[in-house]
């Protein structure tokens, strides 16, 4: 997955964008479809100078949708576990939703009503 990561108005060290790196490319064994994603990492309160709690936002494209997750906690680390559950859900519900379009009883169950339409054409 290409993924590009934002520190906004901070410079992030590299163990943290590789922890972060790390962890969103397990997603692929949720969802093999993933395209790319974008992750920004903020910092609250930072124009104070007392930096109160550190923000992940996570943008993940998949095809036909948009992903987007947006956590806080006192670390980088726990906001992106946290962030990480919840993409780890909603993954999971799109690919068993694209799963149940392509089941083989939807599509026959719409095969069945197209012959029902022609028939009741015909009459």
């Amino acid at each position: 997955m290409r993924l590009q990561i934002h520190a906004v108005r901070f410079t992030a060290d590299q163990s943290l964008l590789d922890f972060i790196q790390a962890k969103l490319d397990k997603l692929d064994t949720f969802y093999d479809r993933i395209v790319s994603g974008e992750v920004f990492l903020r910092l609250e309160g930072a124009d104070s100078n007392k930096v109160k709690e550190k923000i992940v936002e996570v943008r993940l494209l998949i095809p036909g949708k948009e992903l987007f997750v947006k956590e806080h906690d006192k670390s980088f680390e726990s906001a992106t576990d946290r962030v990480m559950d919840v993409l780890k859900d909603k993954l999971v519900r799109c690919k068993q939703k694209r799963n149940d379009i392509s089941s083989p009883a939807i599509t026959q169950a719409k095969f069945m009503q197209e012959e029902e339409v022609v028939e009741t054409d015909e009459l």
